[in-house]
């Protein structure tokens, strides 16, 4: 009822489209029975569905574990003997950059103070992005995220990096510097 106690006028009638065209039998396609019936159907009870769900959570559980220990037990280092620079390309402070122990895995070579050579995969062992030497902080610096490593270690000093970079072993051979392998 309307504020002043008479009843609403009743809506025009309005003109409805035809229905959708009828199947067989008469009815219209939307008024047609659900087509599957309750009772022949097999129901899963929820038991049986959390059963599956916990056997399979237990599976990629198990997958995972497996997977984890494979990576474990395989063998870590890599690469094989290669010359990376002369000593003269070098100079003390500084930085040189190189790929190994691929072609497509890029590596950096630091001259610290005191004559000492120490190499690292450029790989940031966050998300995988460039590290680089800044001179000016005497760092190793990953610009994604801003994570810092100790040039003297590879060991992580800030950011979120946890682990330290992979290190490449070198050897001296006259005025020649030699990667030997990477291992992390």
């Amino acid at each position: 009822m309307s504020g002043n106690g008479r009843r609403p006028a009743a809506a025009p009638a309005v003109n409805r489209p035809a229905s959708p065209s009828p199947r067989r039998g008469g009815t219209s396609r939307w008024r047609g029975e659900f087509p599957y019936h309750w009772d022949a159907d097999d129901v899963v009870a929820r038991r049986e569905l959390l059963g599956l769900a916990v056997l399979a959570s237990g599976a990629l559980f198990a997958g995972t574990a497996v997977l984890a220990a494979m990576g474990r037990l395989r063998e870590r280092r890599r690469g094989s003997a290669r010359p990376v620079a002369r000593l003269a390309d070098v100079p003390e402070g500084r930085a040189y950059y190189f790929n190994y122990p691929g072609e497509d895995d890029q590596a950096v070579l630091l001259h610290l103070p005191g004559g000492r050579f120490v190499a690292y995969s450029q790989k940031c062992t966050h998300l995988s992005c460039a590290v680089y030497f800044q001179e000016e902080h005497n760092r190793l610096f990953c610009p994604c995220h801003d994570g810092v490593f100790n040039p003297q270690t590879g060991e992580a000093v800030a950011g979120p990096p946890q682990r330290p970079l992979p290190r490449i072993a070198l050897r001296r051979e006259g005025d020649t510097l030699i990667a030997l392998e990477e291992t992390p």
